[in-house]
């Protein structure tokens, strides 16, 4: 990087960035990504010291891995992380002590899968796959449709969430509204064929996430931010879509902003990519735009294939930021979030911040196999 990229580099992303009661001391984030390595749910010094290394490397904010809220129905795997339980508690109280004794800033995802739950995994052997329809995202019949109750119950367990969130001393929470889980399933036609008050147009599809949106929001205090990470693609279904034009997606955030959403978290597969015709603006520029809110943009940062190319072993190499740092430039959102690069390299951020860029380390898919 030359210094004069080195100096646009640092102007763009140092930048302080407060909601609510939250400062992140950069514009640079840790994306959400699931590592299964908590052991019947319960984070380790293992995975403390591993979000830590990467507030001590430089990031201002960590968004943690989706972690199961309290619902039998909620998870489908026993290594990833909890958000129930005096285990679990402890383990991110410790996770929580170790980034800000590093200067970051920390937020847990809560999760809950819905339909794409495997059906006998734990946490809950017994517990079967519920969603908006009883379908899978394929349009298969899997499961069961929810009720009110399960609704209510489902609520209630994200609002539980929050609040634990706020009294562990995180510093605001991320609702998993993307990829097609539970909320995204409610939120996405395809998966949503319910003819009560939480299915048909988009309005009534956005019903469920709102309410959940505005449980939270009513279960912690006014200096807590709430986060809502969202997306057009679900896992198998990368040509999915949430709204089709700029005024589908005001119709659909409109709720959810005036539900509680203090920062929108628009996940994509690359960054660069426009989102509709006629303007270069990519999600979470236009999510802002339309909403007013603070966004987060994600999606291959610094690397030079997306992430499903990782799954099928493949690596990454280290690309330039010139076109982030654009967008960044003229406000399009206002966090970067970073995934790969920072599993590859915990210093990815203060290497780019000093302009140091030769010197930070490639992905490798072998990486994902331990918590580095």
């Amino acid at each position: 990087m030359t210094d004069e990229n080195a100096l646009r580099a640092a102007a763009a992303l140092s930048r302080p960035f407060s909601v609510r009661g939250l400062t992140s001391r950069n514009r640079i984030a840790m994306a959400p990504m699931t590592r299964e390595f908590s052991p019947n749910g319960v984070p380790g010094q293992d995975v403390a010291d591993y979000y830590a290394r990467r507030a001590a490397g430089g990031v201002g904010l960590i968004i943690t891995e989706g972690t199961y809220v309290d619902h039998a129905s909620a998870g489908t795997s026993g290594r990833i992380p909890l958000f129930h339980g005096e285990d679990a508690f402890a383990g991110w109280a410790g996770v929580v002590d170790s980034v800000h004794r590093e200067g970051g800033a920390i937020i847990p995802q809560l999760w809950h899968v819905g339909v794409t739950r495997s059906e006998g995994a734990p946490p809950v052997a017994e517990a079967e796959p519920v969603g908006p329809s009883g379908v899978s995202l394929a349009g298969e019949p899997k499961g069961r449709a929810m009720t009110q109750k399960d609704l209510d119950d489902v609520v209630t367990a994200f609002a539980d969430a929050a609040a634990n969130a706020e009294r562990l001393g995180f510093d605001g929470v991320e609702l998993h509204g993307a990829h097609g889980y539970l909320i995204d399933q409610f939120l996405w036609e395809g998966s949503n064929r319910r003819t009560d008050a939480y299915g048909g147009d988009i309005v009534a599809r956005t019903r469920f996430a709102a309410e959940i949106v505005a449980a939270c929001r009513a279960a912690v205090s006014d200096s807590f931010p709430l986060f809502f990470r969202m997306s057009q693609w679900k896992m198998n279904a990368y040509e999915a879509k949430l709204a089709r034009t700029p005024e589908e997606l005001d119709t659909l955030l409109t709720p959810l902003a005036e539900a509680g959403v203090d920062v929108f978290h628009a996940s994509t597969r690359r960054y660069w990519l426009p989102e509709f015709d006629d303007s270069d603006l990519n999600l979470a520029g236009w999510v802002k735009k339309i909403s007013g809110r603070p966004t987060v943009t994600v999606g291959s940062v610094g690397l030079d294939g997306d992430f499903f190319s990782a799954f099928q072993g493949n690596s990454s190499s280290v690309t330039g930021i010139d076109q982030l740092l654009d967008r960044l430039e003229r406000d399009e959102f206002d966090l970067v979030a970073v995934g790969r690069a920072l599993i590859a390299d915990p210093e990815w951020a203060a290497k780019t911040l000093r302009g140091r860029t030769e010197d930070i380390t490639p992905f490798g898919a072998e990486m994902l196999k331990t918590l580095r």
